[in-house]
């Protein structure tokens, strides 16, 4: 997913590290749902949440329903303020590579978003249902249940949830830490490499001295 350059979301800002809005960005997003809200309701239609989307994203109008749909908690055909607030919270995360954390952080609301049947399991059809929200790879899917399924009922309840969004974090993390230490090795390389060309351009324009003779030995040289 991409967030379409220009568009409003674009100059909101998401904190790193609790994936939550600032004070005011919360107050302009509250203004930005009113104009909305052209129905004067305090909700959103599925016309306008998909043309809200539409918008902003480049998701396909399927993508969009489907969203609608599991935000749409009480099959009311309209969503309010604060499945708009989580959603957007979900776009600026994706939008900036921090899925791990927002889960992480997150991890009772995602799991009641991706329960669908309330049962307070959660199958994999969900996750591949919803995997262009959260990035969730293949290969990350399967090990997540092989993992993580204590109960071996290939279904995850909160808890199972829970372990996993801590095991996700900590790989994050790690996978940062590793960004860093590269970025670091990097500038000390390029440092280096600078240096040392600053190093040979330094002799190679250093002025010559002559080498005279010794007068002397070239006298008696030029005599016998």
């Amino acid at each position: 997913m991409k967030l379409k350059q220009g568009s409003f979301l674009w100059y909101l800002y998401l904190d790193k590290l609790y994936c939550l809005l600032s004070v005011r960005n919360v107050k302009v997003l509250v203004e930005y749902f009113h104009l909305l809200d052209v129905h004067h309701n305090n909700t959103l239609n599925d016309v306008l949440f998909y043309h809200f989307l539409h918008h902003v994203t480049n998701w396909k109008r399927r993508q969009i329903m489907i969203v609608f749909n599991m935000l749409d908690w009480n099959a009311m055909g309209e969503i309010g303020f604060d499945q708009f607030y989580m959603l957007v919270c979900i776009l600026l995360a994706q939008q900036n590579h921090l899925e791990e954390q927002f889960i992480f952080r997150h991890s009772r609301p995602v799991f009641e978003l991706l329960d669908l049947e309330g049962e307070l399991r959660i199958g994999a059809d969900n996750f591949h249902m919803y995997n262009f929200l959260f990035n969730i790879k293949k290969q990350e899917l399967k090990e997540l249940y092989h993992d993580f399924d204590v109960t071996g009922d290939r279904r995850l309840n909160y808890k199972e949830f829970k372990l996993f969004t801590i095991f996700t974090m900590d790989k994050y993390q790690e996978r940062q830490k590793a960004e860093k230490e590269n970025e670091k090795k990097r500038k000390k390389e390029k440092k280096a490499l600078l240096k040392k060309k600053t190093h040979q351009v330094n002799i190679n324009t250093a002025p010559k001295v002559p080498i005279y003779p010794n007068t002397y030995k070239h006298w008696l040289e030029l005599s016998s």
